[in-house]
């Protein structure tokens, strides 16, 4: 989990380091289990509480006190987590992808040209 950050920065802290790393560990873990998309959903779950801690403490403690650093590397990690779901699951297949599979609905349905039925007399019994 290498990130270039600019001279001078310093870097998040212990706690938000290692919480990453667990979430990470915990993600890989369930990946075999459960499969990648289950296991990017919940670290991105938890990745996300982590953020909204992060930026709680940031916002009580302000910039000076807080750690604005530690928002930028569960930030981060988030856009690797969802990088990661995305090119495992591209979204859903187009409407047409199976098309021999489609139900045939009478809104689709090709009209066949009207039949000419004859004429027919209104009202009156044939036959006379």
């Amino acid at each position: 989990m290498s990130e270039a950050r600019p001279l001078g920065t310093p870097p998040a802290t212990d706690e938000v380091i290692d919480a990453i790393a667990e979430i990470e560990s915990q993600r890989q873990a369930m990946e075999k289990d459960a499969g990648i998309a289950a296991s990017c959903s919940s670290a991105l779950r938890r990745l996300h509480e982590l953020l909204d801690r992060e930026k709680n403490a940031l916002q009580l403690r302000g910039p000076d006190a807080g750690h604005p650093e530690n928002v930028d590397a569960v930030t981060v990690e988030i856009e690797r987590v969802k990088a990661m779901t995305a090119s495992t699951n591209p979204g859903p297949a187009p409407r047409d992808a199976y098309p021999g599979q489609r139900k045939a609905t009478w809104r689709n349905a090709h009209r066949s040209p009207a039949r000419n039925k004859g004429r027919r007399t209104m009202g009156r019994a044939s036959g006379r």
